[in-house]
């Protein structure tokens, strides 16, 4: 694989709008606009109805009212959920939004999104090939073939990542023109095979596992390299030195959408 340039915003609001607003939330979103962030990073996950919405945990209770898992749940019930006041006041009556519906907010307000399928468990296959497949219909003017290649990505075009290797190769094979990214909390000693075996252009790690000389294998290799989640700028400017492409902060306040130009 030959290196390109990163074709994407280099820096991410995390869930939306980082700490500012509540994660995975359509207010979130246009928090991170606000904060001047074009890019942003969010994760989709099946409702039980096979719908899919806007949310981290399998299990609500964290940031969405109630104690169910999500894939026992309607996609209607779900999306009727209280999810923004355990943020703030400002946000109560917050409701978890519906991933189609983020896809036209996104492409109406000129928003970038890093796309995390976040399976539930068992659910990894299906979550990946009806995520990719939405995100195909989204954007299907400009998904070409061969649109998944780091010489041929179209800026415009979503990059899908998960921690999911399952998800991944359903994600390939449902729309295979569409970018991945490979998500690794710790980079292990066959990541150029898993990489391969996904078809991934970038790998996103946790950066409080990276250091120099990893990042420069991973760059040598060829593949673009995303950290999560970044929230000292001190940091950020240490590892944007080790060659890493792009990152995700929650701290949007401190860390601008122009911090890495």
């Amino acid at each position: 694989m030959s290196l390109q340039a990163w074709p994407w915003a280099r820096v991410l609001a995390h869930r939306g709008g980082g700490t500012l607003a509540p994660e995975n939330t359509l207010a979130g979103l246009c928090v991170g606009l606000e904060h001047g962030f074009h890019a942003v990073e969010f994760d989709v996950m099946l409702a039980g109805d096979e719908v899919p919405l806007l949310v981290h945990d399998e299990r609500l209770g964290r940031t969405v009212a109630g104690t169910e898992l999500v894939s026992e749940l309607a996609a209607a019930t779900l999306m009727a959920r209280e999810a923004g006041a355990w943020h703030s006041p400002r946000f109560a009556g917050e409701r978890v939004p519906a991933f189609e519906a983020v896809l036209g907010w996104c492409r109406a307000s000129g928003v970038w999104p890093n796309i995390e399928i976040k399976p539930a468990t068992g659910h990894e296959a299906r979550t990946g090939e009806l995520v990719a497949r939405a995100t195909a219909r989204a954007y299907a003017e400009c998904v070409h073939p061969g649109g998944d290649r780091a010489g041929r990505i179209v800026p415009e075009v979503p990059l899908l990542s998960s921690f999911s290797k399952a998800a991944l190769v359903a994600a390939r094979a449902a729309a295979p023109d569409i970018p991945r990214g490979f998500l690794m909390d710790r980079v292990p000693p066959d990541w150029r095979e898993q990489l391969a075996e996904v078809g991934a252009v970038a790998l996103h790690t946790n950066h409080r596992h990276l250091d120099a000389a990893l990042a420069a294998r991973i760059k040598a290799a060829g593949y673009w390299l995303f950290c999560y989640t970044v929230n000292e700028p001190a940091r950020a400017r240490e590892v944007l030195a080790w060659g890493v492409d792009a990152f995700c902060t929650d701290r949007i306040d401190l860390i601008g959408p122009r911090f890495a130009d």
